[in-house]
C-alpha cells in the first residue's frame, strides 16, 4: 500500500493492474460482465495502491445504471456508423453502455424513446437532428430530468451541443461550382426548421450573394432528406426546359435517389449534370465517378458527444451549456465539372443578379 504522497488515481489503477480505466469503473461499480481473473487484478491493484473512489462520486455511482441513450433516426443509415462506434468507445472506457434507439424521423416516436430511455433511467441521453424544437418540445425536453447532449441541433440553447459548421461547407461547394460556370445549381435539403438543413440553405445563399448573383427559386427545395424526395424533386427539375446544370444533395440519404433520377434521364455526370452530396457514405466512394462531398469527422463528433455528456454526468461541466462547433470540408471529385457549354452561354447572356448587386 502507498504510505505517502499524492492519492492514487483510476489511471493508475488500470495500469497497474494492466486493464483499461473502463474495465476498473466496471469493477468498482459491481458490473457483472467482468471477467474473475481481471476483477482479481484490478482489485490487487486497488488494495496495492490504497486506492479510495471519491465519496461523492461513489453516491452518485450507487444511483446510475452506467447506460447512457442514444436517439437517432435510422439505425442502418451508414453515414452514422462512425458516430455511433467513436461515442461508444468512449463510453465503454468509461465503464458506459450505450443503448441505441431508432426514431425513423418522427416526433411522436423520438418523445416516446425519449420518456422511454427516461424511465429506464438513462444516466444521460445523445438527440439527433430529426425533428424540430417546438416550445412544447423544449418543455418536455427540461422535463426528463436527465443530462442530455445534442448533436448537430442547435435548439434548445439551454442543454450542451455538437454541432458542425454546415453553411461552410455547402457555401465552399456552391463557390466551386460558380467558378466552374455553373449559373444554374440546385441545392435540396432536408426540413428547414432543421439545423443542417437551415445552415446549408444558408451557405448556399451566401455563395451566392459573394458573386453578386441570385439563385433561382425553381431549383431550392427544402423539406426531407429522405432518398424519395431525392428523386422526386431531381425528377421534375431535370424534366423542366430550364433545368440544373449542378445538383447538391444537402442529405446524404438524398444521394440514392438523385442519382436514379439522372440514371433514369439517360444523363451523364458530370458531363450533362454535376453533383455534389453532404455526409459520408460508401455509394459516393463507390459510385463511378466518385461524388463530390461536403463532409465532416463523424467519428469526432461521436468522440465530442459522448464527452461532454460524461463531463455533465460526472460534474466536471460548469453550470453554461457548451456548443462546440466543427468544420466542414468540401472534397472535390469527378462528379463535377464545367457547366455544360450551352447551357454556361445563356448563363452568361442572361445571369440572375442578386437584388444588392
Amino acid at each position: 500500500m502507498r504510505e505517502s504522497g499524492p492519492k492514487p488515481t483510476i489511471r493508475e489503477v488500470a495500469k497497474t493492474a494492466g486493464v483499461s480505466v473502463g474495465t476498473v469503473s466496471r469493477v468498482l461499480n459491481a458490473h457483472s460482465k467482468v471477467k474473475p481473473e481481471l476483477r482479481e487484478k484490478v482489485q490487487k491493484a486497488i488494495s496495492d495502491l490504497g486506492y479510495s473512489p471519491n465519496a461523492v462520486a461513489q453516491s452518485m455511482r450507487s444511483r446510475a445504471t452506467h447506460t447512457i441513450g442514444c436517439v437517432i433516426r435510422e439505425i442502418n443509415i451508414s453515414a452514422l456508423a462512425a458516430f455511433v462506434r467513436a461515442a461508444h468507445d468512449v463510453l465503454d472506457e468509461a465503464g458506459y453502455s450505450l443503448v441505441l434507439s431508432n426514431s425513423e424521423g418522427r416526433r411522436e416516436r423520438e418523445r416516446e424513446l425519449l420518456e422511454r430511455l427516461s424511465r429506464r433511467q438513462m444516466d444521460g441521453i445523445m438527440i439527433g437532428p430529426y425533428t424540430p424544437i417546438t416550445s412544447e418540445f423544449d418543455a418536455f425536453l427540461r422535463g426528463l430530468d436527465v443530462p442530455i447532449v445534442l448533436v448537430d441541433r442547435d435548439e434548445p440553447a439551454w442543454a450542451d451541443a455538437v454541432m458542425t459548421d454546415h453553411a461552410q461547407g455547402i457555401r465552399a461547394a456552391t463557390e466551386h461550382l460558380i467558378n466552374l460556370g455553373h449559373r444554374a445549381i440546385a441545392l435540396i435539403t432536408g426540413d428547414p426548421d432543421l439545423y443542417p438543413a437551415r445552415e446549408r440553405l444558408r451557405g448556399y445563399r451566401e455563395a451566392y450573394r459573394a458573386a453578386g448573383l441570385a439563385p433561382d427559386p425553381a431549383f431550392v427545395h427544402a423539406g426531407s432528406f429522405l432518398a424519395s424526395a431525392g428523386f422526386r424533386l431531381t425528377s421534375s427539375m431535370l424534366a423542366a426546359r430550364n433545368r440544373p446544370t449542378a445538383i447538391i444533395a444537402g442529405g446524404i440519404g438524398m444521394l440514392p435517389g438523385v442519382l436514379q433520377a439522372i440514371r433514369v434521364r439517360g444523363l451523364r455526370i458530370p458531363a450533362d449534370v454535376s453533383v455534389i452530396a453532404s455526409g459520408n457514405s460508401e455509394l459516393a466512394d463507390l459510385y463511378t465517378p466518385q461524388i463530390a462531398l461536403q463532409r465532416w469527422d463523424q467519428a469526432e463528433v461521436g468522440r465530442i458527444a459522448a464527452n461532454l455528456l460524461l463531463d455533465r454526468i460526472l460534474g466536471r461541466a460548469g453550470l453554461e451549456p457548451r456548443h462546440v462547433l466543427l468544420p466542414n470540408e468540401f472534397v472535390p471529385r469527378k462528379s463535377i465539372g464545367p457547366a455544360p457549354r450551352a447551357a454556361a452561354e445563356a448563363a452568361r447572356s442572361d445571369p440572375p443578379r442578386s437584388p444588392s448587386a
